[in-house]
Parts: structure tokens; sequence; C-alpha cells
């Protein structure tokens, strides 16, 4: 999983991560606020919308860092020329590091947001 981490760029992987962590945080919260049922329950509703849009941040990230990458690998294939379909599958398998843990943090963000609501309709 480390290896992953730091084949994908630690740079953007780390970004990742970190929204991944923001979105947790921020549902740790509205999970708190809706066991302690202080706010509305319309008002729970709308401010859950966040954890769908924290995901879809995380989503679109993973999406750019990998269209920056397949960037650097095709502006190095054009630099060296004649590359093997190995070396060109490699790259290629690298590129996608970023996009499946984005999508990752999409579904994770999903997942929460259904149980979520759930919860906030079944206190209301």
């Amino acid at each position: 999983m480390i290896d992953l981490f730091y084949a994908g760029d630690p740079l953007f992987m780390g970004m990742l991560t970190l929204v991944l962590f923001v979105n947790l945080a921020i549902s740790t919260m509205y999970f708190l606020a809706i066991q302690k049922g202080e706010p509305s329950v319309d008002d729970i509703r709308r401010k859950l919308k966040t954890i769908k849009s924290v995901g879809l941040f995380g989503l679109m990230l993973g999406i750019l860092t990998q269209l920056m990458g397949l960037h650097g690998m095709f502006l190095a294939i054009e630099e060296i020329g004649d590359v093997s379909p190995a070396l060109l599958a490699g790259g290629l398998k690298v590129s996608l590091i970023s996009t499946e843990y984005g999508i990752v943090i999409f579904l994770i963000s999903y997942l929460i947001w259904f149980a979520l609501t759930a919860l906030n309709q079944k206190r209301g």
C-alpha cells in the first residue's frame, strides 16, 4: 500500500489523503450533531451535502492528477521517440493509481452520506 502511495506521486496522494481526512472529520462532526439532536433535520440535510461535495472534489483531484501524469508521460515519449509497449503500459498503470484512490474517496464519501442521511431521517 505504501508502494502505491509513493508510485502515485506523494504530493498528490498526500493531497488526496488530506481530502479523505477532512471528509472524515466533517462526517464525524455531523454524526455527533445528529446524535445530540441539536440542529433541525432540514438543517442537517442541507449540511450533509458537504460530504458529497468533498468526495467529488477528491474524485476530480484524482482525475486531474492522472491527466497531469499522462501529460508528463507523453512528453517523455515524445523526447525518447520509440517506446516499448511494456514501458507504455507501465506508465499507464502508474497514472491510474491516483484516479483509483480518488474513486475510493468518492465511494467512502457517498457511503457515509447515505448512512448519515438515513440516521437523520430516522431521527426526524
